[in-house]
């Protein structure tokens, strides 16, 4: 099985339409692309309480390198494209592939 791991970065003027977005557009556009068997988002507690922002972890479980390869080649261009016209610099983000062992 492969771990994708997308971490966010959310301003906090945005977090609640975010989280909207995410759950009601996203996710749902994300899994409809049938690379992924689940998902799950998960807020980070900060490491220090005067930090600015929110961030999040969502997990994309996948069966194989070739189903992320495909996604990665086919969807994700157009979905991150989609992320980033909506909420521009409100949003950071960083991707993590982990293989289980």
């Amino acid at each position: 099985m492969i771990l994708y791991n997308v971490t966010c970065l959310v301003e906090d003027s945005i977090r609640a339409e975010w989280l909207k977005w995410m759950k009601e557009v996203h996710l749902p556009e994300v899994m409809a692309t049938g690379k992924f068997v689940s998902h799950k988002m998960y807020k980070i507690d900060p490491h220090d309480p005067s930090d600015t922002g929110t961030s999040y972890s969502i997990q994309y479980l996948l069966e194989s390198r070739d189903d992320y390869k495909d996604y990665s080649e086919n969807h994700g261009p157009a979905l991150k494209a989609k992320t980033q016209a909506k909420f521009g610099d409100s949003v950071m983000a960083f991707r993590t592939i982990l293989e289980e062992v």
